[in-house]
């Protein structure tokens, strides 16, 4: 389309701030959900029901918030893109490994991706402090919820 069919409240400057920051969002929490749902399907290891169950709950939080990252971009005028194709070509999220993974390796590896992702919600927090704190909002609320499912990975390390 060409005209744009939602009009933003945001000044010009601060939507492209906003809207870049949400499509980065938007994309590291479907990388997020899909490396979940790998690992889910792929964890082995004494640990495995915990470690499954609570892969299922990463998964649930992450598409919640895919929604609620996709819904606000809209609100502000812009349209988020959640394509196979734009998650591969965009997320900063460290990659899965293939086949099979010890429930160790499988926890080592959410701890690792969920630190990369809390550091460039961190940033994106600051990035939105002067263009949306509406959007701010958000952020803070999605990292304060992944920082407990971080906390909650790493003490299955001690």
């Amino acid at each position: 389309m060409g005209n744009a069919p939602i009009k933003s409240p945001l000044t010009a400057s601060d939507k492209a701030i906003t809207g870049n920051v949400l499509q980065a969002t938007l994309v590291d929490l479907v990388d997020l959900s899909l490396i979940a749902k790998q690992a889910h399907w792929n964890v082995v290891g004494s640990h495995f029901r915990s470690v499954h169950l609570q892969l299922d709950e990463l998964v649930s939080t992450a598409r919640n918030y895919v929604d609620e990252v996709a819904e606000r971009a809209n609100a502000i005028g812009v349209s988020p893109n959640g394509k196979a194709k734009t998650v591969v070509e965009s997320s900063g999220l460290p990659e899965y490994p293939d086949n099979w993974q010890s429930d160790e390796s499988t926890i080592a590896a959410i701890v690792d991706i969920l630190a990369t992702l809390i550091q460039r919600l961190r940033k994106r927090i600051d990035e939105t402090d002067k263009s949306d704190l509406v959007t701010q909002d958000l952020l803070i609320e999605i990292t304060q919820e992944l920082e407990k499912a971080h906390w909650m990975w790493q003490a299955q390390q001690a």
